[in-house]
């Protein structure tokens, strides 16, 4: 049980958590210690104790943690077990390559159906997902409520096709437009993902060294 208000840092080490316990639980390996765990993420034994302390108490004195357990403890803590849905707007290069290769199953979502406009892209089906028009939107959602929309639209709609989400009751925009959204309602949450600002990144980083 979550004991208090948890920082975005532990937030977004979470998934992390959750992937190196895939890789170990996939290995096979029953067991860890923090130290181990530790060690092999990058971090310190005492971070992996506090981080997961925010969420209750897993491990034990002598014995570490049962990965399995553990591995389902952060997969209950991430919502994932909840039956999350997604729609995507935007069905183009980028849309069609988050369809066609994220599995969005793996992460607890179920992607119910695209929203475009081009005539060639309305009708079909990318993946065994339906690409309807976006004037359909509104009728679907009151059928098919989604928690999170994807938007891989050009960045000067990506306000309106926000703001019609939120209108149908979307909880979550999983941001890919490259512009920062403005969302009024505390209650909707926005990630954004940047992918020039993870290259700029990496430049930087590159650039230091020579």
């Amino acid at each position: 049980m979550r004991k208090h208000k948890v920082s975005e840092a532990v937030i977004r080490r979470l998934p992390r958590y959750y992937r190196h316990l895939t890789d170990l639980n996939q290995s096979g390996v029953v067991r860890i210690s923090s130290s181990a765990l530790g060690s092999s993420m990058g971090l310190t034994a005492s971070q992996i104790r506090q981080d997961l302390s925010c969420f209750g108490e897993f491990g034990q004195q002598g014995y570490g943690y049962n990965v399995d357990k553990l591995l389902n403890e952060i997969a209950d803590i991430l919502g994932m077990n909840q039956g999350h849905t997604a729609v995507i707007l935007g069905a183009g290069n980028l849309g069609r390559a988050l369809i066609e290769n994220f599995r969005f199953e793996s992460s607890g979502f179920r992607l119910c159906a695209a929203f475009d406009v081009l005539p060639e892209l309305v009708g079909t089906v990318i993946a065994g997902t339906e690409v309807l028009h976006i004037d359909e939107l509104e009728h679907y959602l009151s059928e098919h409520p989604a928690s999170v929309g994807i938007l891989t639209v050009p960045r000067n709609v990506a306000s309106s096709m926000a703001e019609r989400l939120v209108a149908c009751g979307v909880r979550g925009i999983w941001n890919f437009t490259n512009t920062e959204l403005k969302i009024p309602q505390s209650d909707v949450r926005v990630e954004s993902v940047h992918f020039s600002d993870s290259l700029l990144t990496l430049s930087y980083m590159i650039s230091e060294e020579v």
